[in-house]
């Protein structure tokens, strides 16, 4: 597959900070070289040094879940790196609750309360 570096660019520099950090520290196992470096460019442009980079991947790697092959799991309703799966009712347009099914959300969509049972 052809990586399109004007598309990547233009995404990269479109991205909050957050996101760019997610991308180069969380989500570095699974990304293109080349995209790496444009994301990691555009971090050192907005003054983000490798000390903080890394400092910002000690505390994510606190939280957030990983795959066996340490690729952070993302949220199912959002990019953000996933910090928990919770069990939650599939609901038929939105409504009626048919089957319930394990969803890994971020730190802003997971449940409020810390026993996170079925919704």
């Amino acid at each position: 597959m052809h990586l399109d570096l004007e598309r990547v660019l233009h995404n990269v520099r479109a991205a909050d900070t957050e996101d760019l950090l997610d991308r180069a520290t969380v989500y570095r196992n699974g990304m293109e070289p080349a995209a790496l470096d444009l994301i990691e460019s555009e971090l050192a442009n907005r003054g983000v040094t490798q000390e903080h980079l890394q400092q910002y991947f000690e505390m994510r790697r606190q939280e957030v879940l990983f795959f066996p092959d340490g690729t952070a799991m993302m949220c199912s309703r959002c990019r953000r790196p996933a910090v928990t799966c919770e069990w939650q009712w599939h609901r038929l347009f939105g409504l009626v609750p048919i089957f319930p099914q394990r969803v890994r959300l971020c730190q802003i969509h997971r449940t409020p309360t810390t026993d996170a049972g079925m919704e």
